[in-house]
């Protein structure tokens, strides 16, 4: 057996585990962790006859995991070690060594939280931090605390490149292995920095040639993207022409098994490889051969938007970690190049990690398991919660699929149960479950499995039907289409096999094709559409949000569709609708009239000013029909105009200068009892909280409003003032008074608008007192604004006292240079207070 890196640290791990039931092994690419580990552990005492399962993030990863480690045995697959996958699975009784996706363990843990027979779970490529792991490790550990004792579960957490320490400290300090690892040198080979606009293909080409021309062995190419992979493909092959030494191989994780083979299996002798792969080669997979790599920096990352509830696909610098674990792939087998298609100068401006997924994805489905679970994120061990705005986000769709009784239910309903048992988003599976109800069981599987791949017929149009065609078998792709096919009609096969029972009589004429568009409206409610204007490419969402097609579609002479894919890409402004199918509305009259609400709406009519009283049918925001309400009740009245405020602002109501002192009067004696006693007599009549409480103060005085002028006549001082009870309105005048009189006897108005109260007076006014004038019952200093005999400021100060002693004779001497007819004492303490301009004669 041939010695790898990891081989080094292997007894401490065994000691690791043995003394405790979790830790932490870092070791970076090449170090042979995948293929060593498993098999290190398998008879360990503790392990006994339990099996270990191996969690690995991709499909490909883990079959490709599974048969080097059976080949280490010198096995097959389904023998000792097996795996599992979507679609597919390789095990047999003998099987100890499972490596399955994370979302097969996820499924596993529902349906036996404890895991019984198996004694180590471990979680390769962590530091990927997909949404899957972190599920399956937050109910790992919680099966575990509650239905494990003994045999105890053992969790090993293993990573290329990771903050080992703070994952250590969230599984109660575990204890870190690190291997060195092995990678011969790499020779980096700087680019220059991409200007704005710049496609990326280009430059890409004409460095894969460069590195075929001056290197030897084969070459590994990250792209963002499949398309980006299409286009370097087609470049690169009219470049080299037919009949070279030079295989191009492209691998992404749709492609079928034989396609995934050709790429990571060794070149044949005499020929060369260029592999063209997204960022799924970055880890796990060793491709035979590859001695240079070409990296362009990019990665293409799903993001989900709470504010819209669509993901959209962001193509984004990938991180440093990220860089140097591709730069790796060059160095596992020899001194291998890798070109950077950026400079040194913008490498060092790159994050050091990638983002985990949890923080930027979709959380329907996360949300549907631990609804299953029994749990909200706080009752779980997290590297990172959930996001607040995106689980709540996934908390409404789960409610209008019926998952879920309302957002706050913890527990899913039957409907729900039956949602999360099935190996989908929970869109899919409400289309699956519904479809089977209404008797189309093999037109919804076939439908699922067409929104769960990825597009099998890109540029041909929107338009789902044609995709259904495909599948059928009543029409016939183009030759690159054959794969997706398969695997769709594997994926509807499987789904079929889910469905158990009969669903109920079939409907009348479930051969029609409007068929397909009720189905994808029950998967995707909020993307029900409808045409701004006839034959337009933009249509209005049922969420609120529009989006439009790109290019002239068939689909654009239909008033209403349902959007399965959409999404802004880089440099587009607006959402664009990639696959969709036109929608029979009066379908919501029938089997979706669960989507539909009335709403009896009163809005104003900013045109003319008045309200209106409408019921209306609605599907989301799109109004399906209205009809006016002729009698208006009072209390409904009053909360729309409540609502008007709210929207427009209280600069709607007829505020005085004076009344806002009087808000500002009483906000600062509540802010000096809160700062003193923690709590106020004094009510809360900032605007937030007047908006807040419209309903409370200023509905019961809105009888007589019918237009947005009529605002101009309630008595909006009365009706605030009455917010203070007795005795708060005489103990305001004296705490907060509007004037004070000063020793020249002028009362002099205080300002309330800043803290402190400004008091603005002439400098004359104040001779004779000695220190500065206070209010609130003793407990504040105003903030005296001297002003000159013309009013003009010449000081601002909180300390009088000080003023006098230090400040007042340079202040004399400038005033007494512009105003020599007036009085200006050498001490003011004792000189007589005047408010006249001119001293007495």
């Amino acid at each position: 057996m041939i010695s790898l890196p990891i081989d080094a640290v292997l007894p401490a791990l065994r000691e690791a585990l043995a003394a405790r039931h979790e830790a932490v092994l870092e070791a970076p690419p090449g170090a042979g962790k995948t293929t060593r580990v498993p098999l290190a552990l398998l008879d360990e005492p503790w392990l006994a006859d339990q099996t270990i399962l191996m969690l690995e993030p991709r499909r490909l990863a883990a079959r490709a995991a599974a048969e080097r480690l059976a080949s280490e045995l010198g096995e097959k697959v389904g023998e000792t070690v097996g795996y599992r996958i979507r679609l597919e699975s390789r095990v047999g009784p003998g099987t100890r060594i499972e490596v399955v996706t994370e979302g097969i363990l996820t499924r596993r843990l529902q349906e036996d939280p404890a895991l019984e027979g198996v004694g180590l779970v471990i979680f390769d490529e962590f530091h990927e931090r997909s949404l899957d792991a972190d599920l399956a490790l937050a109910l790992s550990l919680n099966g575990r605390e509650l239905l494990r004792d003994d045999p105890p579960l053992k969790i090993l957490l293993m990573s290329a490149t990771l903050e080992g320490e703070r994952l250590s400290a969230m599984l109660d300090h575990a204890p870190v292995v690190r291997s060195e690892g092995r990678m011969f040198p790499v020779d980096i080979r700087w680019g220059r920095p991409f200007q704005p606009g710049e496609y990326v293909e280009p430059r890409v080409v004409n460095t894969v040639l460069e590195a075929l021309n001056d290197e030897t062995g084969s070459v590994l190419v990250f792209l963002p993207g499949q398309a980006e992979i299409r286009r370097v493909h087609q470049q690169l092959a009219e470049a080299l022409g037919e009949g070279g030494n030079v295989l191009l191989c492209p691998l992404h994780g749709e492609l079928d098994l034989a396609a995934q083979r050709a790429a990571i299996d060794p070149a044949p002798a005499g020929k060369r490889k260029v592999v063209l792969a997204t960022n799924i080669a970055e880890t796990s997979l060793t491709i035979d051969g590859v001695r240079v790599v070409v990296d362009a920096g990019l990665a293409r990352v799903p993001r989900f938007d709470p504010g819209s509830g669509m993901t959209r696909l962001d193509t984004q610098r990938i991180s440093r970690a990220s860089a140097t674990q591709r730069a790796g792939r060059a160095g596992r087998l020899e001194p291998g190049v890798c070109y950077r298609l950026w400079s040194e100068a913008q490498h060092e401006q790159l994050a050091a990690y990638g983002a985990a997924e949890i923080l930027q994805a979709d959380l329907a489905g996360l949300a549907l398991q631990l609804g299953r679970w029994g749990v909200t994120p706080g009752q779980l061990s997290w590297l990172d919660l959930p996001p607040p705005a995106a689980y709540n986000q996934a908390l409404d769709l789960l409610v209008r699929l019926g998952a879920l009784a309302d957002a706050g239910a913890v527990s899913l309903t039957d409907h729900g149960q039956a949602m999360a048992q099935l190996p989908a988003h929970p869109r899919i599976a409400h289309l699956l479950l519904r479809g089977h109800a209404l008797g189309l069981a093999d037109l919804a599987c076939d439908v699922a499995a067409l929104l769960g791949e990825r597009d099998i017929l890109r540029g041909a149009g929107a338009d789902l039907h044609s995709r259904l065609g495909l599948v059928s078998g009543e029409q016939r792709g183009a030759r690159g289409s054959q794969g997706g096919v398969q695997r769709v009609r594997q994926l509807a096969r499987q789904y079929r096999g889910y469905l158990k029972g009969n669903g109920r009589q079939p409907v009348a004429d479930p051969q029609h094709p409007r068929w397909l568009g009720a189905l994808l409206a029950l998967a995707y409610p909020d993307r029900v559409a409808q045409q701004r204007r006839a034959g337009g490419s933009e249509y209005r969402l049922a969420n609120g949000r529009a989006a439009q097609f790109g290019e002239p579609d068939a689909l654009m002479k239909h008033e209403w569709i349902v959007i399965a894919d959409l999404g802004s890409r880089q440099g587009q402004r607006e959402e664009r609708i990639y696959l969709a199918t036109d929608f029979d509305a009066q379908l919501l009259d029938g089997v979706l009239a669960e989507q539909v609400r009335q709403v009896d709406q009163l809005e104003w009519d900013e045109r003319e000013g008045v309200l209106r009283a409408e019921r209306q049918r609605k599907v989301g925001e799109l109004v399906l029909s209205r009809e006016p309400l002729p009698g208006l009740d009072d209390a409904a009245r009053a909360r729309a105009l409540a609502s008007l405020v709210r929207r427009k602002g209280l600069e709607l109501l007829p505020w005085t200068p004076e009344l806002r002192q009087w808000q500002a009067r009483v906000g600062l004696l509540r802010q000096l009892d809160l700062d003193q006693q923690g709590a106020s007599d004094w009510p809360d009549v900032s605007d937030a909280a007047l908006l807040a409480t419209l309903e409370d103060w200023l509905e019961p005085y809105l009888g007589k409003v019918t237009r947005l002028s009529h605002f101009g006549n309630l008595d909006l001082s009365s009706i605030l003032r009455n917010a203070l009870p007795w005795p708060l309105p005489q103990r305001l005048d004296e705490w907060a008074p509007q004037h004070l009189t000063v020793p020249s006897g002028s009362n002099v108005r205080l300002d309330y608008s800043e803290l402190p109260p400004i008091l603005a007076v002439r400098l004359q006014e104040l001779f004779g007192l000695e220190d500065t004038p206070r209010i609130a019952n003793g407990r504040l200093q105003v903030k005296l604004h001297l002003l000159s005999p013309a009013r003009r400021p010449v000081q601002v100060t909180q300390d009088l006292a000080n003023f006098w002693r230090t400040t007042y004779a340079e202040v004399k001497k400038d005033l007494k240079g512009r105003y020599p007819k007036h009085y200006w004492p050498d001490d003011p303490l004792v000189a007589e207070a005047t408010a006249r301009v001119k001293p007495r004669k």
